[in-house]
C-alpha cells in the first residue's frame, strides 16, 4: 500500500540526508520525495511517497519524529489532503499529429510551454491519476522525454 508523509523540518544542512538514511538503513524505499522551502525560510517540507503496510508506515512516522531537526510529521490518509505533481513530457509530432497533441492537451488544462518542428513539451499538472492518464494518451504519439517532481501535498486543515 501506497503511504504519504509530509515531514516539516528545519531548513539546515544535513537533514535530507539524516531523512534518507533513515529509509535506506531500515530498508523502505521512497517512490517520491520532493523538498522545498515553507512561508517560513527556517523550515522546509518534505513530501514522501512510500509503500508498506500500517505497520511498517507507524514505524516510519516514530522513527522520522525521533530525528533531530525534525518538527512534525503527518501521515495524509484518504481524504485528508490535497495533492499535486507536475511533469514536463517532451512529445514527438508531425504535422498529421501536432492539432491532435494540442486538443488533448487542453482537454487536461495542460500547458504547451515549448514548441520544436518536431516535438511539444506539455507541462501538466494534477493528481496522480490525472497525470498518468495524460501520459498513456501521449504514449502513442512518442514520449521523447520526461520529467516529473513527485508529490507535494498539504493537508486539508
Amino acid at each position: 500500500m501506497r503511504h504519504t508523509v509530509s515531514v516539516l523540518v528545519e531548513n539546515k544542512f544535513g537533514v535530507l540526508t539524516r531523512v534518507a538514511g533513515l529509509f535506506s538503513g531500515r530498508g523502505y524505499n521512497i517512490d517520491t520525495l520532493n523538498v522545498a522551502p515553507t512561508q517560513d525560510a527556517n523550515t522546509s517540507r518534505m513530501t514522501i511517497v512510500t509503500r508498506g503496510d500500517d505497520a511498517t508506515l507507524v514505524q516510519i512516522v516514530r522513527q522520522l519524529q525521533k530525528l533531530v531537526d525534525v518538527l512534525d510529521v503527518q501521515d495524509f490518509q484518504r481524504d485528508e489532503y490535497i495533492d499535486r505533481e507536475l511533469v514536463l513530457v517532451r512529445v514527438g509530432v508531425d504535422s498529421q499529429t501536432r492539432a491532435e497533441v494540442m486538443q488533448i492537451t487542453d482537454i487536461f488544462r495542460a500547458k504547451i510551454v515549448d514548441v520544436q518542428p518536431a516535438s511539444l513539451t506539455v507541462e501538466v499538472t494534477g493528481n496522480e491519476s490525472k497525470v498518468e492518464k495524460f501520459l498513456d494518451l501521449m504514449k502513442c504519439y512518442g514520449i521523447l522525454d520526461l520529467t516529473r517532481t513527485g508529490k507535494v501535498a498539504l493537508a486539508r486543515k
